[in-house]
């Protein structure tokens, strides 16, 4: 398999980038191609001199950055040879069976719509996180690719993200949620209102209607769909709280006077509780919708975060979740027209590729 990641994405690019790729080659099999997309000036004195591992590590220039901050569509358009641009294009070329990337999440998600495209009949893709909770697995879509959604945009996660859970947890009739202000048919936005009755209609999802925030965690539902605004928030505030929860379990350990006796004993169990809920063991979040597989990581992800991408991105391609998706919308026939066509700044990034 030829995974493909920009070497360049991320707070710690691009020496953790690099050492997660080459901690990775361990891990791969014969046959199997890690490729750092970004400036062979700055990745190749970083590589080490030999290795002698089954997977290859190889280099493909790609001079330009673009900046965590910087505007994604005005900067895919200003840096056609940016590494995010160019780790599109190999997935386009089907030069990269997979593609990762730790950088600007806007970049990211339209370089990949524009250049990969989208599944057929799939009109916004969707970024799934799958949150581990005392009741088991819980998948968000989308937590940050799609801001301003339409109503077809929630349905359309509704089904991507529920043969999400079928494929990778085996969850044969996954219960899905849709993320509102309140459980009733009337809370919510009218874009909330009218996907409710598009994922009410569609009898082949489990749909339990809304939910509220604090239902992720409670084993409401396997399945929670939102705007990427909504969602993304959701997402941040969760790290934060469950950063903040061991810090301060710890500290009322530490000042308890029988420390020296409860430290130990909970230690090891602190340190699980933290692994499990810790976004560096699971590398990345799938794009949902896209003709390829991509993974987007984290912004801070380590090396460690990008060693586990690798793994997860080709778990991910072996269980084909788009071939699934694609067959389900094409038998379905769901789809919008509003957004089938190319809009202008996506015409002049593909004219550039042809260059």
């Amino acid at each position: 398999m030829r995974i493909a990641i920009d070497a360049m994405g991320g707070d710690y690019a691009p020496d953790a980038i690099i050492s997660g790729a080459v901690e990775a080659l361990a891990l791969l099999e014969k046959g199997d191609e890690v490729i750092l997309v970004g400036p062979k000036e700055v990745i190749e004195p970083k590589l080490p001199k030999k290795t002698s591992y089954p997977a290859t590590l190889t280099v493909v220039h790609a001079p330009d950055v673009i900046g965590m901050d910087d505007p994604p569509i005005d900067s895919l358009r200003k840096k056609p040879r940016s590494s995010i641009s160019i780790l599109a294009k190999l997935g386009k070329l089907d030069r990269a069976d997979a593609v990762i990337s730790a950088g600007n999440t806007g970049a990211c998600v339209a370089a990949f719509q524009m250049r990969m495209r989208n599944l057929q009949s799939v009109n916004r893709p969707g970024i799934a996180v799958v949150f581990p909770t005392f009741e088991g697995p819980v998948t968000i879509c989308d937590v940050g690719a799609n801001i301003a959604c339409k109503p077809i945009n929630l349905y359309q996660y509704a089904i991507m993200s529920s043969i999400y859970a079928r494929e990778l947890f085996g969850i044969q009739n996954p219960r899905v949620g849709l993320i509102s202000i309140g459980e009733e048919d009337a809370k919510g936005n009218e874009v909330v209102k009218k996907a409710r009755e598009l994922i009410k209609q569609d009898p082949k999802i489990n749909f339990i209607g809304n939910i509220e925030g604090r239902d992720i965690f409670k084993g409401v539902c396997d399945v929670a769909i939102c705007e990427g605004f909504v969602g993304n928030v959701i997402l941040k505030l969760t790290e934060g709280l469950i950063e903040g929860l061991v810090k301060a379990i710890k500290q009322e350990i530490m000042t308890h006077e029988f420390r020296l006796i409860i430290g130990p004993m909970f230690k090891g169990l602190m340190k699980r509780f933290f692994k499990k809920h810790d976004y560096h063991e699971y590398g990345g979040a799938l794009l949902l919708g896209i003709n390829g597989t991509a993974l987007i990581c984290h912004g801070a992800s380590e090396s460690r975060t990008i060693k586990n991408a690798i793994m997860a991105v080709k778990k991910y391609h072996g269980i084909n979740i788009n071939g699934k998706i694609a067959e389900y919308l094409s038998a379905s026939n769901i789809g919008g027209e509003e957004e089938q066509n190319a809009e202008p700044e996506e015409e002049g990034l593909r004219a550039r590729d042809e260059q």
